[in-house]
């Protein structure tokens, strides 16, 4: 059934927007839109989804978000996008302005919890029953997938805002606008570029200021492997992509934190364990498809 069912999708994120149109996981068409304000954004991903259901209709939607979302069902502005720093879209009505001229199922989450979705479906998660999907990139988000279903509660995962424990000899302050040293406020490209002083082309992979950068993922590991025991914890995003030699790293000092406490005997062991996404840049677009299928219930 799912290599037959035809779903429509959205990736919103913080600078492009993407409709997709996929024939089971296989993207068969998509279009990518700038992400200015609702007013703009919406209304042209809307008419790229009533094109393709004019053609032939489609079953579902999906919509993996930037977040913060409003997941709660019982909520009033169920589907929309909370307060956030990005300019005009506090309160957009994102799911509403998407779904609204379909008469089909729809599911709505976090674009890192749908790309957790996707990994567990059909990418570096397949197998496992617990995943954390953690992309680094012009920020650090973090999506959970436990018993084959994203993790939702009072909000979703925020896992770029936790604070871990620091270096004791690294005294940058962090960039985080809200928390300062968050993990986000330590790694993302921006925080790496006020960390290093300069743009992240100019800095070597040499440089010694990666030890650093390393340790604080790795603690972000350690906590996530204690308090989640997922089965993966997979890194996807612009930053871990393009500075590979960061993960050998993140590995060797996360078995060093986690100190023998987890049966995890030798450094190599955490290789299976912590290691890159698989869906690579296909992550995002195959996480609203996964979430197109997941309202269909399948």
């Amino acid at each position: 059934m799912v290599a037959e069912t035809r779903v429509a999708a959205i990736e919103l994120g913080g600078t492009k927007s993407i409709a997709i149109l996929a024939e089971g996981n296989t993207v068969v068409d998509q279009v990518s839109v700038p992400t200015t304000t609702p007013e703009e954004t919406l209304p042209h991903l809307r008419d790229q989804l009533k094109s393709w259901h004019a053609e032939k209709p489609f079953s579902a939607i999906g919509i993996a978000s930037f977040g913060p979302v409003q997941l709660r069902r019982q909520a009033e502005n169920f589907g929309s996008i909370l307060k956030t720093p990005k300019p005009f879209w506090t309160n957009a009505d994102v799911a509403g302005e998407l779904t609204s001229p379909f008469d089909c199922p729809w599911a709505i989450d976090t674009d890192v919890n749908g790309a957790a979705l996707a990994e567990y479906r059909w990418g570096a998660g397949q197998g496992c029953t617990s995943i954390c999907y953690i992309t680094i990139g012009t920020g650090v988000g973090g999506g959970m997938v436990i018993n084959g279903q994203p993790v939702h509660g009072f909000m979703h995962p925020e896992v770029g805002h936790v604070r871990t424990r620091r270096s004791p000899n690294d005294a940058f302050a962090g960039a985080c606008p809200f928390h300062g040293d968050c993990i986000e406020g330590l790694v993302s490209g921006p925080a790496l570029a006020a960390r290093f002083g300069r743009p992240m082309s100019e800095v070597n992979d040499a440089d010694p200021l990666w030890m650093l950068v390393a340790n604080d993922i790795a603690e972000l590991v350690s906590l996530l492997l204690l308090t989640t025991s997922a089965e993966r914890v997979l890194f996807g995003g612009g930053v871990s992509t393009s500075r590979p030699f960061l993960l050998p790293l993140v590995q060797k000092r996360a078995h060093e934190l986690l100190a023998g406490y987890l049966p995890i005997p030798q450094t190599e062991d955490l290789f299976p364990i912590v290691r890159q996404a698989g869906l690579g840049s296909l992550a995002g677009p195959l996480g609203a498809v996964a979430l197109a299928h997941s309202a269909l219930g399948i």
